[in-house]
């Protein structure tokens, strides 16, 4: 997994635009431009990584967020 993820932000840094799916929280926030939050195959909030991480809009994502910040992923 470490490979895959050092070859996403190097591709990044070269300026690839990529659309990822990924469970790892850590390096969608430190890589995304952009982010969606889904449930359900529903997208539930959009934005800047910036905002989703830090401010996000909706309950379930302050929810899910909580849940991986005490799970020690974020």
């Amino acid at each position: 997994m470490g490979e895959v993820l050092t070859v996403v932000r190097d591709l990044k840094d070269e300026g690839m635009t990529m659309v990822l799916a990924t469970h790892e929280m850590g390096f969608a926030r430190e890589v995304a431009d952009q982010v969606c939050f889904l449930e359900g195959g529903v997208v539930l909030e959009h934005g800047t990584a910036q905002q989703v991480f830090g401010e996000p809009r909706e309950e379930r994502t302050r929810r899910f967020l909580r849940r991986i910040v005490e799970a020690g992923r974020l």
